[in-house]
């Protein structure tokens, strides 16, 4: 942490691109503003309290990274960070309360489910107002369950042999997206695995300084996931960038190579496709569809080009861009919950920049975009549909067959 602290120059770079920053027009809500209170608590010149509000509104989207010329590893700043503060600091009952209900439910898909049918019934009675933004966030239809076998093998020539993260809220608030991902690998040669004892990605503990349980996650997933596969893959960005933080997570602990090496193996979906080469004929689609990039496929992993590619190569398909692309969408794993204001204000900014481009699709790599952007296209009265990258696949395929 401190050699991270140590690499900004302070030159501002990373100002045009924090979104908070953007928001709020602070100097202690950017990045280099953080860095700068980071170093004053750990050199013992100022509290976790008067810092933390600051590092709380912090998105976590790395939009920073890319854009400074230093190289400064923001991403070995910001969690480790918050999770030395959590065992430092103490919050309102009412804050306690609510990160508790939330780690107890999204990280586990039953509960998750239940929790959000009871919300459902929630929305009609009164709730504190710390709670509605969680309430907010439930669509309007919650999709049947959906189970998967732990195989499914490939059609025809198999070119590869996967293992499949199925994340928490993904599997409740849109299933289908893990039923169209291995609709589309299967089709174009590629057996899938579907480990039974995987779990959350620890991503939500990670990102708000739950370190035991982040680590309980990330061991959990170490030991589920087998070897012998060629690539152990993921479709939402969050997940991915968390799973690939595995070595920080579990940094000084026995684990730490063991998740040195997993990280180097987990891939977004789209980046192995884009690798591996479709083989599945795809049939035409006019539409004209927007490309959201989630800030932790773009920023964490850098992968920007693959979807893109994946998306052109269906005839007919017109792939829109639009203003502020670069800038977080406001969803941030639990960020709508935590700073509502903030991530209300991102979503409808991105929701309308979705609008002008005359798109009547727009997709993305992430469960919480897409849910975001629903919600944000809803308020603004727009019917453009919201899509995961490999749905639009799956969709064009099956009309292909």
């Amino acid at each position: 942490m401190a050699r991270a602290v140590s690499a900004c120059v302070h030159c501002g770079f990373c100002l045009a691109t924090c979104p908070t920053y953007r928001e709020l027009g602070q100097e202690m809500d950017t990045p280099r503003g953080r860095i700068v209170l980071m170093k004053e608590v750990l050199e013992g010149k100022m509290s976790f309290e008067a810092a933390q509000p600051h590092v709380d509104r912090c998105l976590g989207c790395l939009a920073c990274e890319p854009a400074c010329p230093s190289g400064v590893p923001y991403r070995d700043l910001i969690s480790p960070f918050r999770a030395l503060a959590a065992s430092k600091m103490q919050r309102s009952p009412m804050e306690r309360a609510r990160r508790f209900m939330t780690a107890q439910t999204v990280p586990y898909a039953g509960r998750f489910r239940l929790a959000a049918w009871m919300g459902k019934v929630g929305k009609l009675v009164p709730v504190p107002e710390a709670l509605r933004p969680m309430l907010d966030l439930i669509p309007d239809v919650i999709p049947p369950a959906q189970s998967w076998k732990k195989v499914y093998p490939a059609f025809g020539e198999k070119r590869a042999r996967v293992a499949l993260l199925l994340g928490c809220a993904q599997q409740v608030l849109d299933p289908d997206i893990n039923t169209a991902t291995i609709e589309v690998l299967t089709r174009n040669g590629v057996e899938v695995i579907i480990p039974p004892s995987q779990g959350c990605c620890g991503g939500l503990a990670w990102h708000t300084g739950a370190l035991e349980a982040a680590q309980k996650f990330a061991r959990k997933n170490l030991d589920a996931f087998p070897a012998d596969v060629d690539a152990i893959l993921t479709n939402a960005a969050g997940c991915g960038s968390a799973m690939h933080e595995y070595h920080l997570v579990l940094r000084g602990t026995p684990d730490e190579a063991r998740a040195e090496t997993f990280r180097h193996r987990v891939m977004d979906v789209s980046a192995f496709l884009a690798k591996l080469g479709l083989r599945e004929p795809l049939c035409q689609m006019k539409i004209k569809a927007a490309y959201h990039d989630a800030c932790h496929l773009a920023n964490a992993q850098n992968v920007r080009r693959q979807p893109r590619e994946l998306l052109n190569s269906i005839p007919g398909l017109q792939l829109m861009e639009f203003a502020d692309a670069h800038l977080c969408c406001g969803s941030a794993g639990t960020y709508n919950l935590d700073q509502p204001e903030i991530a209300a204000s991102l979503g409808l900014q991105k929701a309308g920049s979705v609008i002008s481009t005359g798109a009547e699709i727009v997709v993305s790599g992430n469960i919480g975009c897409l849910t975001q952007l629903k919600m944000h296209l809803k308020k603004l009265g727009s019917s453009i549909q919201v899509k995961h990258t490999l749905q639009v696949l799956r969709d064009a395929m099956r009309t292909s067959s």
